[in-house]
Formats: structure tokens, sequence, C-alpha cells
């Protein structure tokens, strides 16, 4: 179910009233049954993978925290981890794993029998995946203990705001809040629906205007070169943002309806200063997934130049992979390595030397540094962002073959652009303004609580605030024509 759906404006008032008006013992389980409903919408057959998912890791956790057998806590952890691992990896990789080899094959001359058939992959699944398995090494780690009742683990791992693309909760900040006994907060749902308002706003009137545009160039690059890539790019980098920021804001809005609070996702990412800060601004949720059980294993930056450089490159190349079954995914995943070493190495040997042994965040800078640091980050932010989009490697070779190619003649590159995109320059200054006050927001946003600094308003200029933006989302939906899907349902 969508988001930006009429059966979503139906099933989540629904699900509202009846949490609030039962008695508290039965909510956790409403609210898995809602979960499970909601998520049936994609594919019914597909809660299997959910329920088979959450019971192994569920009975893992349990055979874990029975046992004092070192050995044994660790073979009962592989076993499960590998065990979702591949239910992950059957859907996610079969299609590209036949792909690649029918094109080995044919590279290398030797016949093969074309395959027709095809896994279609289940919306979410790398979400709920990954929060089961932070969910069993935590128990493993000692860090949490146990949930004994199975319902209401099924409702952490199946929570229906945060299913289909997150944010990937940790159990020991997540499950306490799932079942313990709560009171309607008013002022926390009020905040909860300007959350969402404001979510809606960036997905439905920003991003999904910018698709029209993005699109015509992505879906065939090699057609295009110049200032019309570069245009797309940077449209792209926006609209990715807004889609998914946008979902993380419906999504965390929805949860504090029910008096639950989900992790920040977004935090001002194309305000970074570095690639660094860029990943902890970015898909929070997952960055630090990936730090606290693959980068830290690993080693972290807790050893050898060679050794942390090593250990980021293995980070960013399966988070590539965990992106998508392509490889423009996992170059793009590698690229964000080499971006990160490279910038430990300027930190390391090419920094003052008052500074190499400070961290980044304690460094004191100037105004001009900071914005050049703005700009040089949010461009190589953005370049990546052509390769996660491309659909092919020769797509990646055209895009960073041709990008620079007419820029010596701006007007002409200019005209051709807006020809290519089907944009005219009043469109243009529409999407100026869009994307103008999105960065105002998350300017303001770097210090204060936007949405709290919101309700301090006066209350009639908040309501007509709240009329009219929510009239030009829903006059904007409808004149796109089209409910686009969220991008991240895909991963």
């Amino acid at each position: 179910m969508l988001f930006n759906s009429f059966g979503f404006a139906l099933f989540l008032p629904t699900v509202f009233c009846l949490y609030w008006a039962v008695p508290h013992k039965y909510r956790y389980i409403l609210l898995t049954l809602a979960s499970l409903i909601f998520y049936m919408f994609g594919g019914p057959a597909y809660v299997l993978l959910i329920l088979t998912d959450s019971f192994i890791t569920y009975e893992a956790a349990l055979l874990c925290d029975r046992t004092d057998d070192r050995k044994k806590k660790k073979t009962i952890l592989v076993l499960a981890l590998l065990l979702c691992i591949l239910i992950l990896c059957f859907f996610k990789y079969f299609n590209f794993t036949l792909d690649t080899f029918e094109k080995v094959c044919s590279l290398l001359s030797v016949p093969v029998q074309p395959w027709t058939k095809r896994i279609l992959m289940p919306a979410g699944i790398s979400f709920f995946t990954f929060q089961a398995l932070g969910y069993l090494i935590d128990v493993y780690r000692k860090n949490i203990q146990p949930e004994k009742n199975y319902i209401r683990y099924l409702l952490f791992v199946s929570f229906f705001p945060q299913i289909m693309s997150g944010p990937i909760g940790r159990a020991k900040d997540l499950l306490p809040q799932l079942v313990e006994e709560k009171k309607f907060d008013e002022p926390r749902a009020v905040e909860g629906l300007r959350q969402m308002l404001w979510g809606f706003a960036k997905k439905l009137v920003v991003a999904d205007t910018l698709t029209r545009y993005v699109d015509v160039v992505f879906d065939d690059p090699t057609q295009y070169f110049g200032l019309t890539l570069i245009t797309a790019t940077v449209l792209f980098t926006f609209q990715i943002y807004c889609d998914f920021s946008g979902y993380s804001d419906i999504a965390i809005g929805t949860a504090k309806l029910f008096n639950v609070d989900l992790m920040t996702n977004f935090k001002s990412p194309y305000f970074s200063r570095s690639v660094k800060e860029f990943w902890g601004r970015w898909h929070i949720s997952l960055s630090t997934w990936f730090r606290d059980y693959v980068y830290i294993p690993l080693g972290g930056n807790r050893c050898s130049e060679k050794r942390n450089a090593f250990n980021l490159m293995v980070t960013f190349l399966l988070s590539g992979m965990w992106h998508g079954a392509n490889w423009t995914f996992i170059l793009w995943g590698a690229l964000h390595g080499i971006y990160q070493i490279t910038e430990n190495f300027c930190h390391r040997h090419l920094a003052k030397k008052e500074y190499r042994t400070m961290k980044e965040k304690d460094i004191q800078r100037t105004v001009p540094w900071n914005i050049g640091h703005f700009i040089l980050t949010f461009a190589l932010v953005s370049f990546a962002w052509s390769f996660f989009r491309a659909g092919s490697i020769s797509d990646i070779f055209h895009i960073v073959t041709h990008m620079t190619r007419g820029l010596g003649h701006p007007v002409n590159s200019y005209l051709m652009m807006l020809n290519n995109m089907n944009l005219y320059n009043k469109m243009v200054l529409r999407l100026f303004i869009y994307i103008a006050i999105l960065m105002a927001v998350d300017f303001v946003g770097l210090k204060q609580d936007i949405y709290a600094l919101f309700g301090k308003i006066k209350t009639p200029v908040r309501w007509i605030i709240y009329t009219l933006l929510t009239t030009f989302v829903i006059v904007e939906a409808l004149n796109g024509g089209t409910t686009q899907q969220f991008i991240y349902f895909q991963f």
C-alpha cells in the first residue's frame, strides 16, 4: 500500500481510531494485524517472508540467550544469519545472477538456454531483513534481552509505517515503545501530522514533479550530453532526497500518531561539508547499521590506514549491493568508498599538522571554507547519484564521458537542455523555488527542530498555512496524473 494512495487515506484513520479505542492489552495485536494487512497490499504471498524471517531470528535469539556455550551461540547466530541472507539474496539477486551468467556466456560464445523465469522482489525486503538481523546480533552481543512474545516481536519487524522503506529500527529503542502502555498524546500527534504534511509535500509536489524531467534523460542518457546530463543529475539529486526523506517524514509522523518515536533518518544532508558528514546525515538508520554491524566488526578505524581503507571499501560495496541487483549500485558504493578513503588520506597527510589528530567536527572553519566544502561535497554526491540512477554500466560510461561536452557554448547548451527535457523558463523558475524552499527549511533544521518551531506560530496563521499547503499538495498530486511509487520500495 502506498502512502500516497486513497487506500492509505482510509487505512490510517481506521487503524488510528481502533488503536486508541481498544484496551491496552490488545493494542499490539491490533497493530500487528494492521501491519500484515498493510503489507499484503503489495503481495499477499510475501507476508510469508516476514513470518519466516521473524520466526528464524526470534527462535535463534531465544536459543542464543539460553545457551552459555560460546561456540554453540556463534553457530546459532551464523546459521540464522545465513538463512535470512540467503532468502534475501534469492529474491533480490536471482534475476541479476541469471542475467550476468547469460551475458558472460554470450561474451565467451558459449551457447546457453535463455531463462524466462523472473522472480518478483517483495517491496521492503531489505529493510525488514536488516531490522531482524540487527535484533538477533544485539541479542547475541547481550546488548538487549530477547523478546519472549512472538507477536510482539513480529510487530517490531513488520510495524507498518516503516516496513516498506524504513527507518530501520533498533530493538532497544523501538520494541519497548510498541508494547508499553500509552495515553493519547495530542501535541505529539499534531507534530506527527505536521511532519506527514511536509513529507507529502516533498514527495507529491517536488519529487514527483522532478521525476517527469529526470526520467526523460535517464531512461536513455546516450541521447544527451553536456548541460542536459548535468541538469538531470542535479534534479535527480533533489528528487531522490525528497522522495526518500518524504517517505521517512510520513513514516515518522504516522508513528507519532500511535505515540511511537522512530529514529531520525535525514538531517539536512546536502549541507554536509564532507562525504563522511553526508553519510552521518543521509539514510542514518542504514549508515549506522552498516557502521555497527559491518564496519566496526571489521576493525573500523582502530587499525592501520590500509586496513581502514579496506574496511571502508568493503562497507560501501556492501551498501551498494544492498541498494540493488545491478552493477551500477556496486559502482556507486565503490565511488563513495573512494571518496571517504581520499578524504581520510587528505585529513591525515595534507591538512595542517594541528588538525591531523582532531576530528573534523571539532575543527573550527571559516565561512568561506564551509561554503566551498558544501559546494564540493554536493558536487561529488550529485555525480555519484548519476551512477545510482543510470540503468547500466554503458550508460554510466556515456554520462561520465559526455557530461562536460558543449559547455563552452552556455547559451546553446541551456536552450538545448530546455528542449531535451521538455522544460520552459517558467517551469525552471518554479523548480528553483521548490528547491530553494526545501533548502531553506533544511538550513533552519540544522540547528532547530523545524516541526516544533512551526508549532509556535500563532494559531490562525498556522491553520492558514496548513490549509494552503494541503490544498496545494492535493492540486499538484491531481495535476500530476499518476501515483509514483517511492524509489526506495525497490530495495
